[in-house]
C-alpha cells in the first residue's frame, strides 16, 4: 500500500491495474484520455492497451476479449460513446465471461465537447448498470468493484466519472497488489452469435435482471442514507462533495440520500430515504436520471412525496454545478436566509477565446483556401478537432461543424442543395481515420463534387498528441506500418489528389484551384507537423518598413501577433517561424531573424 496523490483520471487507471485489468482499448477525448495513458505509462507488462482507430472499434475489442474471459476496461467521452451504440446495445443482449468496464467520461458545461449528454441515459436505455463516482478516491474502488460486478451479472458496467471527478486531484491509498486473472480462452458456444430469437430471450433476461441489481446496489457502501427531518436531498456524482459542504455550513437538518448508483435505482436504500419525508430535493449532473427514477418510484408505491430539481425547474437544466449554486439551491429548499454578504456572486474570471496556436499549420491550409476561393461561391464543412477553431474571425473558414467525420458528407448533402456552390470539406489526420473514410468512399460511390482538405499534422493534437494509423507508433511503444493516408485515398477511388506543404504558400493555393475546378470528389492532403512536436529554429519580426495597416493581424489572426505601444510587433517566445505573415504583409515588412 502507498500514497498517490492523482487525479481522478490517474486513480481509475490505477484501479483497473490492481483490478487484473488484461485489455484496455480506447479513443482519445477529454476529459477520459488520462485514463488509457496512465494504464500505459504504468503496464506492468502483463496487459494490452492501445488507441483504436475509433470507439466503436474500441469496444468491439474489448468486448471479444470479455468473450475470452479478459477482464477489459474500454475508454471514451461521452460523445464517443455514440460512435460505439451499435455494438453496446446488442453487447448488452449477448453478455460478457470476463468483466468488462465501459468508462465513459461527462463533460458538464460543456468544456469540450459538441454536447452534454447524460451517459446514465445509455445505462437505462441498454439496461446496463452504471456507478457514478463523486470524488477520485471513490472513483478508485468503483472501477475495482465494477469488474467484480461486471463477471457476477455477466454484463458489461459502465463507470461515469464526469469532468470535475476526472480532473480533481486526491491523495489515494494505492494498493500495489495486482489480481491475477488469467483468461481462459473462448470457448465456443450458439450463446455468443446474435439471432432474433436468441435477442428475445435475452431481453427477458435483462429486464429481469433489474430488480436483481437494485438489491444488490442497496447493500453497496456507494449508497448511503444518513440524516432526518421531513425534508431529503437526493445527489449522485460530483454534486455529493458540494452538498455535503452545503448542509455543514448551513447546519441543516436533513436527510440525505447518496446514490453512487443511480441506474438501476436501489430501491431498499430510496425506500429508507424516502420514509416520514414531505419533499425531496435532487441534485445530479447531467439530467434529472435520479429525479426521474424517485418520481416513478414514488407514484409506483403511493408515497406523497413532492420530487423536485429539474423537471420542476428548482435548479438548471443544463450547465455544471458549483458549491455556490447547491448552497443557494438548497438554503431556499431549508427556508434559509443567505446574508447578504454571502450572495455576493464570484466574479467572472477573464474568458480567453480558444484560438489556433501561433504557428499552427491549419492556419495556412484555412488561408490558403480563402485565398484560393476568393469571389467565388463556397461553403467550407468543418470537424472535430485543433482546426474547428478555424470558424474564428478573421479565419471565418468553419461554416459548419457538427461530429466526427461528418464535415465530408455534410458537405456532399450541401452539393445536393446547392451545385453551384463550391463545396469544401476540412478532416484532419486522426479524425479521417476515425470517421472519415466512409464519407470519401460514399462522394466516390455518389461521383459528388466536393473537395476534401485533409490536414495532416502527424499527431491527434487536440486531446494531447496521441499516435494514431498514420504515425506508426502504437500505445505499447512499437513500431507499425504506417498506414498511408494518400494510398488509402487512392484505393477509395478518388479521381484528383495531390498533396502539399500548407505552408509553402502559393503552391498551396495553386493546389486548392486545381482541386476545385476538378468536377468530382477532389481531395487535397496538407502535411504539416504540430508545432509543438518540434521547436522553432529561426522567428520572424516586424521591420522598419511596417506602415501599421494591420493586416496581418486583420487577415491571419496569429496570436504572436499584436500591438504593442502602438505599433506591430512578433512576440518572440509565441513565434514558431512558420512565415506565413510574410505572405500577407504588402510592404515586406516582416523578415526573418535568428532565435
Amino acid at each position: 500500500m502507498s500514497k498517490k496523490l492523482l487525479m481522478g483520471n490517474e486513480a481509475i487507471a490505477f484501479g483497473a491495474i490492481r483490478a487484473g485489468v488484461n485489455v484496455v482499448t480506447g479513443y482519445p477525448g477529454t476529459p477520459s484520455t488520462e485514463v488509457l495513458e496512465t494504464i500505459a505509462h504504468n503496464n506492468p507488462g502483463d496487459l494490452y492497451v492501445e488507441w483504436s482507430v475509433n470507439e466503436k472499434s474500441a469496444m468491439e475489442i474489448a468486448a471479444g476479449a470479455a468473450y475470452s474471459g479478459a477482464r477489459t476496461m474500454v475508454t471514451m467521452k461521452q460523445v464517443g460513446l455514440n460512435v460505439a451504440a451499435d455494438p453496446l446495445m446488442t453487447l448488452a443482449y449477448i453478455g460478457v465471461k470476463g468483466g468488462m468496464v465501459i468508462l465513459v467520461a461527462d463533460d458538464p458545461g460543456p468544456f469540450s465537447s459538441q454536447t452534454e449528454q447524460d451517459t446514465r441515459h445509455f445505462a437505462k436505455f441498454s439496461n446496463l448498470p452504471v456507478l457514478d463516482p463523486s470524488t477520485p478516491e471513490e472513483a478508485y474502488e468503483m472501477v475495482q468493484y465494477a469488474f467484480e460486478l461486471s463477471e457476477l451479472v455477466k454484463l458489461p458496467v459502465f463507470l461515469r466519472p464526469t469532468t470535475r471527478v476526472c480532473h480533481a486531484c486526491a491523495t489515494i491509498d494505492v494498493d500495489d497488489g495486482r489480481i491475477s486473472n488469467k483468461p481462459e480462452g473462448f470457448v465456443k458456444d450458439l450463446n455468443w452469435v446474435i439471432f432474433p430469437n436468441l435477442s428475445y430471450r435475452k431481453h427477458i433476461h435483462i429486464e429481469k435482471l433489474q430488480d436483481e441489481l437494485s438489491d444488490i446496489f442497496s447493500k453497496l457502501k456507494f449508497n448511503q442514507v444518513y440524516g432526518k427531518g421531513r425534508l431529503g436531498v437526493a445527489v449522485s456524482g460530483v454534486a455529493y462533495t458540494y452538498v455535503t459542504e452545503a448542509v455543514e455550513k448551513l447546519k441543516a437538518d436533513i436527510k440525505v440520500f447518496k446514490a453512487g448508483t443511480p441506474y438501476p435505482l436501489p430501491k431498499d436504500k430510496a425506500e429508507e430515504f424516502l420514509s416520514g419525508l414531505d419533499e425531496v430535493l435532487v441534485f445530479e449532473e447531467l439530467d434529472p436520471v435520479l429525479e426521474e427514477e424517485l418520481t416513478l418510484y414514488c407514484a409506483a408505491n403511493k408515497k406523497n412525496v413532492n420530487i423536485l430539481g429539474k423537471k420542476t425547474h428548482h435548479l438548471p437544466c443544463a450547465g455544471e454545478y458549483t458549491f455556490e449554486l447547491v448552497y443557494s439551491a438548497l438554503a431556499k429548499f431549508i427556508g434559509v436566509e443567505i446574508a447578504e454578504g454571502e450572495k455576493a456572486e464570484i466574479p467572472a474570471l477573464p474568458t480567453r477565446a480558444p484560438v489556433l496556436c501561433a504557428g499552427c499549420p491549419h492556419r495556412a491550409s484555412f488561408y490558403a483556401t480563402k485565398v484560393a476561393l476568393k469571389g467565388q461561391k463556397a461553403v467550407f464543412s468543418g470537424d472535430i478537432g485543433c482546426y474547428t477553431l478555424g470558424n474564428a474571425k478573421p479565419l471565418d473558414m468553419v461554416d459548419t461543424c457538427l461530429c466526427m467525420g461528418a464535415g465530408i458528407t455534410v458537405a456532399q448533402g450541401i452539393h445536393r442543395t446547392q451545385p453551384d456552390t463550391k463545396n469544401v470539406a476540412f478532416v484532419g489526420d486522426s479524425t479521417f481515420f476515425h470517421t472519415g473514410i466512409p464519407g470519401i468512399i460514399n462522394a466516390v460511390y455518389n461521383n459528388t463534387d466536393i473537395t476534401v482538405i485533409i490536414l495532416d499534422n502527424s499527431t491527434t493534437a487536440m486531446t494531447g498528441h496521441q499516435p494514431h494509423p498514420g504515425i506508426g507508433k502504437t500505445m505499447m511503444n512499437s513500431i507499425s506500418n504506417k498506414i498511408d493516408i494518400y494510398s488509402v485515398v487512392k484505393a477509395c477511388g478518388v479521381g484528383h489528389i495531390t498533396k502539399g506543404n500548407p505552408l509553402d504558400f502559393k503552391n498551396a493555393v495553386e493546389l486548392i484551384k486545381q482541386a476545385v475546378e476538378f468536377n468530382g470528389p477532389s481531395v487535397v492532403i496538407f502535411e504539416a507537423p504540430c508545432i509543438a512536436l518540434f521547436k522553432p529554429t529561426e522567428l520572424y519580426e516586424v521591420n522598419e518598413n511596417c506602415k501599421n495597416c494591420k493586416r496581418c493581424i486583420n487577415t491571419i489572426g496569429c496570436p504572436a501577433i499584436s500591438i504593442m505601444d502602438g505599433e506591430v510587433k512578433i512576440e518572440p517566445s509565441l513565434c514558431y517561424g512558420c512565415g506565413l505573415c510574410t505572405n500577407v504583409c504588402p510592404f515586406n515588412a516582416i523578415r526573418r531573424c535568428e532565435k
